[in-house]
This record gives C-alpha cells, structure tokens and sequence, in this order.
C-alpha cells in the first residue's frame, strides 16, 4: 500500500511477519591480553554497541528494500486530501485484509480476546503491516484505530508495534520505504507492506556470524601482515569447509 507523508517520527525499533525469521548475527569480542587491550577497553565497548546497532540498521535497510521489490501494488484512494494517493483510511486497509483473504493468506496473528478491563478492547485475527514511523500521525487518525496501550493482554507485544486497525497490526521503523515526492502533488509517498503468513521466507547459511575483533599494534597473524595500529574489524564470515570461507571485511581506526 502507498499512502501520503504525514508527519516525522523516528523509532529505532523493528518487527518482521511470521516466516521472516532474521539471520542471528552475533557479535563477538575477542580481547587481547596485552595492556593496549585493557587500556582501551571501555572505548571497545562503546564501539561494539555502536557496531552493532548499525549492523542491525543495515539489516533493516536490506529487508526493507527487499520487501518493496517483492510487493504487489495498491494505492491509497479513499481520502480526503486531494492528493493520490490519498492518505491511509480504514476503507483502504479493509481492502487490502479482503484482497488476502481473497488468496487464501492466513493471519499472522491470533485474536486478543477482551477482558474487564477499563480502556482496552479485543484485538481480531490480523495480518502484519510494516511502514515508516512517519505513518504515526495517519495510523491515529484512521477510523477504528486501536493504540497497543489498550490491547487487553500485553503479553508477547513488540516494543515496534503501535497499534491496529481492523485485521492489521501494524509496526514500525524508522528505516520504513518512502519515495520521495512521488505522489500526484509531489508530497512523499510512504510504502506500508502488509504481509500474510508465511508470505516470506530464508535461506539459512552455514556458520554465519558477525565477529568484532581487535587487534593491538604489532600484532601479525596468519592472514595479516603486523599491524601498525589499533584497529577495529567488524567481520562478517560465512564459514563452510575449512580454507572455504566468503568474507567481507570493514574497518574503523579505533
């Protein structure tokens, strides 16, 4: 689905549908014992977090852009703005849930029965709807609009879903698809993929790992010739036979 830009708000957070499963990526320090290493051991810290939130970030970017060149097409056109297409209405998803059922796609998720609970209402049968946190403004205009907040049972909610309309939760990322200016009156377009069960797939690879590694000044290795100074590597390898190994390798001076 398309839909017209509403407003700017970011969130880290992510949320793929049932059957995209991602690859674990692990990241792995390894230390060195040398006082260079432990000297430098609270800067390494910092940046393998700061690695590993862009390694995730990618990740999201790279699913991102695969889920846009996989999706079949349907335009917002039931609102009132004027533009095409239009803003999100609960008319438009309504359409899209009846197009699913119509090809058979199963919900991802179950229904959220309601309970006697002040402020909070029961949660249908849904699908997964995947978009920009820029779709937050038009998500809480939309008729029918249910904010997780009041979900009756909190149990298993990602921190990346904002709520539901009708049969679609949807969740957000502030690496969502937008095409810039691409809307009849040039305002940003924004691509929500929501996907049925098992709409997705992967391909698991043999010992795939994301490996942090530091390696102190004048350290020589098998692979390396010595090295001058402190660097980072960030090493993704996917490991097969012995002497068989695909790498990709980035580097930061630490």
């Amino acid at each position: 689905m398309k839909m017209r830009k509403s407003e700017h708000r970011y969130s880290w957070q992510r949320k793929l549908v049932k059957g995209i499963r991602r690859v674990s990526l692990a990241i792995l320090i390894i230390w060195s014992v040398s006082p260079v290493a432990e000297s430098n051991s609270l800067v390494l810290n910092e940046a393998a977090a700061r690695l590993g939130q862009s390694l995730r970030e990618t990740e999201d970017q790279l699913i991102r852009d695969m889920l846009a060149g996989t999706a079949s097409v349907v335009n917002c056109v039931n609102g009132v703005n004027g533009d095409n297409p239009t803003e999100l209405t609960r008319a438009d998803v309504d359409g899209v849930v009846a197009t699913l059922q119509g090809n058979d796609g199963d919900f991802v998720a179950n229904v959220i029965e309601g309970q006697d609970k002040f402020g909070t209402g029961p949660v249908r049968d849904s699908y997964f709807g995947m978009c920009d946190t820029g779709m937050i403004g038009q998500l809480e205009a939309a008729n029918g609009f249910i904010n997780k907040a009041q979900y009756p049972n909190q149990a298993n909610i990602s921190p990346a879903e904002w709520g539901s309309i009708g049969n679609v939760r949807f969740f957000l990322s502030s690496r969502g698809s937008v095409t810039v200016a691409a809307s009849l009156l040039g305002a940003d377009v924004y691509n929500c993929f929501i996907s049925a069960q098992d709409a997705y797939a992967k391909i698991e690879q043999n010992g795939v790992s994301a490996k942090f590694i530091y390696h102190p000044p004048g350290l020589t290795t098998k692979t390396r010739i010595l090295v001058k100074s402190p660097l980072i590597d960030l090493e993704a390898l996917t490991e097969n036979a012995e002497g068989d190994r695909a790498q990709a390798t980035e580097r930061w001076a630490a």
